[in-house]
């Protein structure tokens, strides 16, 4: 679809360049459309999901439902673009980077307001950067993973050892980002929902960084109860089992058709089945296996998403027996990934032999992990001196994830595969909403656990430095030489350097085997005979003024 600039996103954008001589411009980054204000959005759309969320504050959260708030509430300077996935314009309309790769400088959108009524200006900008930067060693100690630490690698304590530098504000509506070393996927990483812009008021007055309130089995602060951003709908209330959303009045851009947003949980996928057909929702997320049928022949739409997750299943090296790399391997080994992907996954799933999804540079068409082979395993298992030592397995219950639809079918079959090549499996079942993330993400003495990563912007490093890119309790293992790989890919320009880095990576990762990749999983939404389209997302960048509903359906 093709737009074009206003004219005061020239103007800035001008601007930049003549503090840049010598500096080199990014790719011409398309406008985003310019606001309707002929018309107020009037309709009422509830969508379910299958978890309530932990907190909306998405700096500090990496679970889709509590993400899925806040790009409603939130922006941040950089979104991206539907038609190709590149990095598009949101609270900053142009950039330029400069010829050395090591900064940025952002011409901001002027006019714009938080939803408490401050302005959005450089200032803004710079106190959010600064802000996740100075986050202190106590305060990372009680979250396994933060958006800032996952692209940038260290904070305000450690300044030689972060990607980060400085945010500089550079006139009322420009900032720089300064950065100590290129970043190849910088701008990609930006469009992630944990770089959106807060309300530096609002994070004040409600201590974003005190986290002294109960949510989802885990603490977090009162403005991760009550975000306050620049998106199109403003953030209303948190009842019980549901969130009230409405139409921001004065958002910059298309308010869409949908006054009044509500977000619904029903943890089971029968629930939310039921209550689409019987019209108490407008739609849902994490249509699974089972509900496809009833969907097709009631004539309900099913819009699916392209594969941009990973299910997997994750080793704790904290386990003394894990440490063998022979075992890991032979766990490897004993999964028969067809057997849980064609009874428990939607068609056309892959099996995973890597950690990079196939759409990504990266990719390696080897894989790298070993094929299933169960009598392998065995003699592996043997030779390594396994004993039969009981062994913690972690699954999620009363959830489904998009890239678990059915917890606890896939940990049996799972389980059932370990046990028959001779692994002494005991369950340990967590409700999702008794902190399952955090636990399974934290140093414990579980040796195996069910989870997932959904990736955030298009770049081989969300997947490969957030997992393996340095010593975790997730998977409680170091390998320097790895992390050393890791941290020269994601500085390599993009060409054939960098994607052989990645698939040398794969490659390391098939035969240390720190988890085991299991499906690149297909996920899909289910919406009522009231939707003309949903903006649907590989990184499930879908805000709810892009839906658009049938004529029939608009209120006169």
């Amino acid at each position: 679809m093709a737009r074009s600039f206003r004219r005061r996103d020239l103007l800035q954008a001008a601007a930049v360049a003549a503090l840049l001589s010598g500096c080199t411009p990014s790719p011409g980054p398309k406008p985003t459309p310019s606001a309707d204000s002929t018309t107020a959005p009037t309709e009422s759309f509830t969508f379910a999901t299958p978890a309530a969320p932990i907190g909306l504050d998405p700096a500090l959260v990496t679970d889709i439902d509590s993400l899925r708030i806040t790009r409603q509430v939130l922006e941040g300077l950089v979104t991206t673009d539907p038609e190709t996935g590149a990095p598009a314009p949101a609270l900053a309309t142009q950039w330029i980077q400069s010829a050395d790769q090591m900064s940025y400088t952002f011409a901001l959108r002027q006019n714009v307001k938080f939803h408490d009524g401050t302005p959005f200006t450089a200032a803004a900008v710079k106190a959010n950067f600064d802000r996740w930067f100075s986050f202190s060693p106590a305060f990372r100690a009680g979250h396994a993973t933060l958006p800032f630490t996952a692209v940038f690698k260290a904070h305000s304590d450690a300044p030689t050892l972060s990607v980060f530098k400085s945010c500089e504000i550079v006139g009322d509506y420009q900032v720089r980002i300064q950065l100590t070393q290129p970043l190849t996927g910088f701008l990609q990483a930006l469009t992630a929902p944990g770089f959106a812009i807060s309300s530096p008021a609002a994070l004040s007055a409600d201590a974003a960084d005190v986290e002294d309130q109960a949510s989802a089995g885990t603490k977090v602060s009162r403005y991760a109860l009550h975000p306050i951003g620049t998106g199109p709908f403003r953030f209303k209330e948190w009842g019980k089992d549901r969130i009230l959303l409405e139409s921001s009045s004065d958002y910059w851009g298309t308010r869409g058709q949908i006054g009044q947003l509500s977000f619904v949980v029903f943890d089971q996928t029968q629930s939310r089945l039921q209550a689409l057909l019987e019209g108490r929702i407008d739609g849902y997320d994490a249509v699974t296996i089972d509900n496809i049928e009833t969907l097709v022949r009631k004539g309900l739409q099913v819009v699916r998403r392209d594969p941009f997750s990973i299910i997997y299943l994750g080793m704790n090296q904290a386990v003394p027996i894990l440490q063998n790399e022979k075992v890991r391997q032979a766990i490897s080994m004993a999964v028969n990934k067809d057997a849980i992907i064609r009874p428990f996954f939607l068609e056309d799933t892959k099996p995973a032999s890597q950690f990079v999804p196939p759409k990504l540079s990266g990719f390696n068409q080897a894989g790298g992990f070993p094929s299933y082979d169960p009598e392998k395993a065995k003699r592996y298992l043997a030779e390594a001196g396994y004993k039969g030592e009981e062994l913690k397995f972690c699954y999620p219950l009363n959830v489904t994830r998009l890239y678990l639809p059915s917890p606890e079918k896939v940990y049996a079959e799972l389980s059932a595969q370990l046990t028959r090549v001779g692994l002494n499996i005991k369950p340990v079942p967590i409700d999702w909403s008794d902190g399952y993330l955090q636990k399974v993400t934290s140093p414990g003495d579980h040796a195996f656990h069910l989870l997932g990563r959904y990736g955030t912007y298009a770049d081989p490093d969300d997947f490969l430095s957030s997992l393996f890119g340095a010593k975790n309790g997730e998977f409680g293992f170091f390998d320097a030489q790895l992390f050393s790989k890791i941290e020269r890919a994601r500085g390599l320009a993009d060409g054939t350097d960098r994607t052989q880095a990645y698939q040398s990576i794969n490659s390391q990762l098939g035969s240390t085997a720190p988890a085991v990749p299991i499906a690149f999983p297909i996920s899909a939404v289910a919406v009522s005979s009231r939707v003309e389209s949903y903006p649907t997302s590989p990184v499930l960048n879908e805000t709810f003024n892009h839906v658009v509903l049938k004529a029939a359906a608009v209120t006169p």
